[in-house]
């Protein structure tokens, strides 16, 4: 494929790119929609969003550091990840889908979708891939949630708060996140994203505390009696209909985990473990039922671990057909490359209460002491105060996972997902392991 050469001066190249860019889109939208084609016109349509993300992928190798430079005021703005992308939008048309174009293709199952979301994929590894630009866009995801400044008062005035996808309420030092989404064994979704965040935002600011106890809700399937679920990870219903943006996965990485590991950042200040310059506390995690994918990553960024002895562990994303979260980055450090690789690639399950499961939980109980258990980690974390928890943290981090080291994952984790999420293979994995054409909304 010949792609046009490049000057070199971005605005002559942007224009002439998005000239492009805008052609081939309006080539696609004369074919009928994706159900509706003949073989010739599905070949037609991939051919130009193949020859497109070609031409995206070329000019990005050059230009990428100069257009998010224009969308910050070269460095001078935080924005958020989904405002990035609406802007530039904006600025060089056909560089990645518009709002409404992702509108478009969001009232679609994911079958039905032409996946326009992948140059988001694309555009944000390039950002994420440049040291400088990269490390501006993290640190513009690790600052407080929009709306989390709003709620502080409630949870200041009341020592709890309450939204739809979590809730916080204190017990002694410690604030207790608790995940819901209880018809769907508080799995994680569109709708629960930011109340999640928010959450782990409001719990790391609450100053009545000194650690955090993340664990899941009832839920109330006769199958578990009642009982507490901490996470079954994406929720695969909605991601078959269609229901889960592609942001989503970079948002979920790059703010709500992200702060569970590194804590909130300023607005003055990059984050830096070598300046302490973040804002955290330690977190514990009470695994009941079974963490499945993403809450079996989110395991591998707390700082103390508690499960049932019934619980279990799995990172079923090979069989959804999806990269899980940063569990590549982080789940080796854990239990080696080899186990690593069968949890991930070969569907293995993990018995908490197992040599195996012990590598990531660090205490296993009977399912009735889960409360004893919890306060009594907490008093021992606490205990001897917070400052030197808090400092252990960012010594263990600096060594484990340094800022670029994430940050260069992400690079790979958004292109490599873009590509997945919109895969025919997703939607086949999704048919055969999870009957997902039998489950509704």
């Amino acid at each position: 494929m010949m792609l046009p050469e490049l000057t070199g001066a971005f605005a002559t190249d942007a224009a002439a790119y998005s000239k492009l860019w805008l052609a081939a889109e309006a080539a696609r939208v004369r074919l009928p929609a994706r159900p509706q084609r003949s073989a010739a016109q599905a070949q037609e349509a991939a051919a130009l969003l193949a020859t497109a993300r070609a031409q995206r992928e070329h000019f990005l190798s050059r230009h990428a550091p100069a257009v998010y430079r224009a969308l910050t005021d070269d460095l001078r703005q935080l924005h958020r990840i989904d405002a990035v992308a609406w802007t530039a939008a904006e600025l060089l048309p056909g560089l990645v889908p518009t709002r409404a174009q992702v509108a478009a293709e969001a009232a679609l199952p994911q079958a039905e979708k032409d996946g326009l979301e992948t140059d988001q994929g694309i555009f944000f590894a390039h950002i994420l891939a440049d040291a400088a630009c990269g490390r501006h866009l993290c640190h513009a995801m690790l600052l407080a949630h929009p709306a989390t400044e709003r709620h502080l008062p409630a949870l200041l005035r009341d020592g709890r708060w309450d939204s739809p996808g979590a809730t916080l309420h204190r017990v002694g030092n410690a604030t207790h996140l608790t995940l819901r989404n209880p018809r769907y064994l508080n799995a994680e979704d569109d709708a629960t994203l930011d109340d999640v965040e928010i959450a782990v935002d409001l719990a790391t600011l609450d100053p009545a505390t000194a650690a955090c106890v993340l664990r899941g809700d009832v839920v109330p399937q006769p199958r578990y009696a009642g009982a507490r679920v901490f996470s079954a990870g994406i929720n695969l219903t909605h991601l078959y209909q269609g229901r889960i943006p592609f942001l989503w996965f970079l948002r979920r990485e790059l703010a709500t985990v992200a702060k569970l590991l590194r804590g909130l950042a300023s607005a003055e200040v990059p984050p830096d473990d070598t300046r302490g310059a973040t804002h955290e506390k330690p977190w514990i995690a009470a695994v009941e039922s079974f963490a499945i994918g993403g809450g079996c990553q989110i395991l591998l960024v707390m700082d103390y671990v508690v499960a049932a002895q019934d619980a279990y562990m799995t990172l079923p994303a090979r069989k959804e057909g999806i990269i899980p979260g940063c569990a590549n980055l982080r789940l080796p450090r854990f239990t080696g490359e080899r186990i690593a690789r069968q949890l991930i690639s070969y569907g293995r399950r993990l018995e908490c209460d197992s040599a195996e499961g012990r590598m990531i939980c660090d205490e296993i109980v009977a399912p009735a002491e889960m409360d004893a258990a919890l306060a009594r980690v907490v008093e021992v974390l606490t205990g001897s105060g917070a400052v030197s928890l808090v400092g252990n943290r960012r010594a263990l981090r600096i060594g484990a996972e340094p800022l670029d080291r994430f940050r260069e994952y992400m690079a790979v984790y958004a292109r490599e997902q873009a590509v997945c999420h919109f895969s025919p293979q997703l939607i086949a994995n999704l048919e055969q392991h999870w009957r997902a054409q039998q489950r509704r909304g």
